[in-house]
């Protein structure tokens, strides 16, 4: 099946060929060995036991793309002295009086909803939602807005 007019090259073979020839130039593929110190290695191994292997190729020509470094990493330097260690965070500030209340508003008004739906009457279920209510009211009308003057407030959302 024949693709349109215009989807590829028309003749593929030298398309390819372009290819490798700029491969070729770039240094890709100098260091492997020709077919012929292939074909001749084979007959040599014949049925004798397999040999120590060839040294490694030298390596090819660095070429300056971003891909290559011209420098060899050290992966197994770990710097184990140069990891960031973060500052002890600060300690948590006393809860105020009303925070308190407001904590335990919400826990009375949890365990009323429980009871009234198990061991007490259906009329606690008010009283327990209206603690439930006053103990977020409260909670989050005494939230702060700003940040503290003396704190560094960092990036903000």
């Amino acid at each position: 099946m024949k693709g349109r007019p215009g989807d590829g090259p028309e003749d593929v073979d030298a398309a390819f060929a372009e290819i490798v020839a700029d491969l070729r130039r770039e240094g890709v593929g100098l260091s492997l060995p020709s077919e012929a110190e292939v074909k001749r290695d084979r007959s040599d191994a014949g049925d004798e036991p397999a040999a120590a292997p060839p040294p490694a190729p030298s390596s090819p020509p660095v070429a300056s793309t971003w891909r290559n470094h011209e420098t060899d990493i050290d992966w197994a330097d770990d710097n184990a002295d140069e990891h960031y260690e973060p500052p002890e965070p600060p300690p948590l500030p006393r809860p105020h009086g009303l925070t308190i209340a407001a904590f335990v508003a919400i826990a009375a008004g949890v365990a009323l909803l429980v009871l009234a739906a198990t061991v007490l009457s259906t009329a606690w279920t008010p009283v327990g939602l209206a603690c439930v209510a006053l103990g977020v009211g409260t909670l989050l009308m005494r939230a702060r807005k700003t940040p503290r003057d003396d704190e560094d407030s960092g990036a903000q959302v």
